[in-house]
Order: structure tokens, then C-alpha cells, then sequence
């Protein structure tokens, strides 16, 4: 069943914009009206709108007391807009609506309204799911295909401290990102073949993090011969909810 649109309050402080005024060359006064680096301090609110789908595991009512990982699923362009319904064509939301996801564990799947995860957007619906739903704050996962992977890779960079774990598939970031990453167990998945994402966006990810000595944090899957769509075989495979679900966040770090 769809949940509706939550809306989503938080501030942005201290947003600095350097500022530069543009002088003419030479004439009077030109030295004084040399350029003089500026910088612009205010706070702004922004509220937004995200639907996403909530998925509560069996037996979520019968303990009051107990705490349940998190399944954070990002989805790709294609499932854009504002229905709902368009969340379930893939991943774990679709295997919720067939009746054939086993887990236990909270899912939520958001919508993207737009071209492109906004990941404050993202991350404050996280934080209002584990303020009203009993989540196991170590236990949150992350994970999404294509410009959901794009997505995953960005949200981790941006609030690392957040996940246990997290599941890009045939997406991509920016390597400079990867030193945030560190100690972040990490399966990276993608199809030999996908012409839409192409294999190096994931390779690169991988060998930066490699780079930093984190080869025992990182496993990376490339599936031969297939193409863009790397993410069905992904998440019906029972090995990635083992590895998955096993994981504890700050276990890698040794906390």
C-alpha cells in the first residue's frame, strides 16, 4: 500500500557564495576597485515533498521493544515522477509486492520527483523513519541501481556514519569521495556489457577505495555478458541478503 507524501523541513546554515565584482581594466581609481573576495552568510529553510513506500516486517507488532534493521531502496530514472506504483517495477519493492521478499527488516523505497537523488532529501527521510519506526541504528542499509547506485554513492559520502552497509549497482561517484568511505563495507555490482552506465563508473569507485587500503571492506561483482540490468540477478540472489544482513555498522572499524 502507497504511504503518502511526507514533507520535510531542515535548514542549510552558513551557506557561503564567494562573491567577485567585475572592474574595468585600467582607468582611474582601478586599483581601488580591485576585485576583493566576499563572502555571503544566511540561513535558509527549504520544505519538500518525497512519497516513498513503507514495508513493516511480520511480527513488527508483536514486540514493542524490538528493533529492526533498515532497507533503504534507491531506484532508477525510469521509476521517476509521482506514482507511487512505478517503485515497484524493481528491487526489493517489487519482490514485497509479489509476496517473495523473506527478510526481516523495515523497507523503504522514496520516490524520486526528479532527474537526480537529492541526498539531504534522503537523508532526512532516514532520519524520520528512525524516529518513527523502531530501527536498529546500527543496522541500516543502503543500496540502489542506476541512478539509484549513482544515489547510494552519493548518500554514503555524504553521512557515512549513517550505514552498516551499502549496495550500489550499475551506477557510479566521484572518486575524490572515497576516502570518506573508508571502514564501509561495501558490494559493488554491474554488468560487463551496460552500455547505459558503463563498467568503469563502478571500477572506478572500486580502485579508489582499493587505493586507500580497503580491499577487505569492498567486494565487487561484474556479471559477463550482461548488460544494464545487473540489479535482477543482485536481488534475487540469497548470498547478497546473507552478506547484507550480517553486517554491523562500525564492525569493519573494529567499535
Amino acid at each position: 500500500m502507497s504511504a503518502p507524501c511526507l514533507s520535510l523541513s531542515w535548514s542549510a546554515v552558513a551557506l557561503g557564495l564567494a562573491v567577485a565584482m567585475v572592474v574595468p581594466v585600467g582607468g582611474a581609481g582601478a586599483a581601488e576597485r580591485a576585485q576583493e573576495p566576499k563572502l555571503f552568510e544566511k540561513e535558509i529553510t527549504i520544505t519538500a515533498k518525497l512519497g516513498y513506500l513503507l514495508s513493516l516486517p511480520p511480527g513488527y507488532d508483536a514486540d514493542p521493544a524490538k528493533k529492526w534493521p533498515l532497507l533503504v531502496f534507491l531506484h532508477g530514472a525510469g521509476e521517476s515522477g509521482s506514482d507511487l506504483d512505478k517503485v515497484k517495477v524493481h528491487g526489493p519493492p517489487k519482490l514485497i509486492a509479489a509476496g517473495s521478499f523473506d527478510h526481516p527488516c523495515i523497507v523503504v523505497s522514496p520516490q524520486c520527483p526528479g532527474r537526480g537523488w537529492n541526498a539531504d532529501m534522503v537523508g532526512a527521510l532516514i532520519d524520520d523513519i528512525c524516529a518513527t519506526q523502531r530501527v536498529d541504528a546500527d543496522r541500516i542499509y543502503l543500496t540502489g541501481l542506476s541512478m539509484g547506485g549513482f544515489g547510494t554513492w552519493a548518500l554514503a559520502a555524504a553521512r557515512p556514519e549513517r550505514f552498516a552497509a551499502i549496495a550500489p549497482i550499475c551506477g557510479g561517484g566521484n572518486p575524490v569521495d572515497a576516502i570518506k568511505l573508508r571502514g564501509l563495507p561495501i558490494w559493488v555490482f554491474h554488468g560487463e556489457k551496460d552500455t547505459v552506465v558503463p563498467l568503469v563508473a563502478s571500477q572506478a569507485m572500486v580502485t579508489a577505495l582499493e587505493a586507500l587500503g580497503q580491499k577487505d571492506n569492498v567486494k565487487f561483482t561484474i556479471y559477463p555478458g550482461v548488460g544494464h540490468d545487473s540489479w535482477t540477478a543482485t536481488y534475487d540472489d540469497p548470498e547478497f541478503y546473507r552478506w547484507l544482513f550480517s553486517q554491523k555498522r562500525g564492525a569493519a572499524k573494529g567499535e
